[in-house]
């Protein structure tokens, strides 16, 4: 672990599997993370989003771990619309699912940034914010304003 690592804990009631479907099924992630995630999400796979008019974006996203509904990783990779962020090399996000009663402990590690860059300052923003949408979706049905 280094000093750059980003780590967000939270703890959502809901359960593992229902979980892990959130983190992959794009249906899900177009509502609290405003992007269509496609993927098989198996071990060396490519991550999309989907388009607008349903064509096929490309991340350059590639799926590193897989092991539902426990373990995902993958590196991440800022998009091309932000050319200061997207001139660094691609970092890594995990997520770690631990049931926990009638939770489950996300463990969010980011990490891999470059030492010299932005992406870590600008992360640190969103995935706050990211994950508190995904946890208000899962635990009422409803999606953050």
């Amino acid at each position: 672990m280094s000093d750059l690592d980003f780590i967000y804990v939270t703890y959502i009631k809901t359960t593992p599997d229902k979980l892990w479907t959130a983190l992959t099924n794009g249906e899900f992630t177009e509502q609290y993370y405003g992007v269509h995630l496609v993927s098989d999400w198996q071990v060396g796979s490519l991550i999309h989003w989907r388009e607008e008019d349903g064509s096929l974006g490309t991340s350059g996203e590639t799926v590193l771990e897989s092991d539902p509904p426990r373990r995902l990783s993958y590196t991440f990779k800022v998009g091309a619309d932000y050319p200061d962020l997207h001139a660094e090399e691609a970092s890594r996000v995990t997520f770690t699912l631990e049931p926990d009663g009638e939770t489950v402990k996300l463990t969010l590690t980011h990490d891999r940034f470059d030492p010299r860059g932005q992406v870590r300052a600008s992360v640190s923003q969103g995935w706050p914010a990211i994950l508190s949408g995904l946890k208000t979706l899962l635990e009422t049905g409803e999606r953050l304003p």
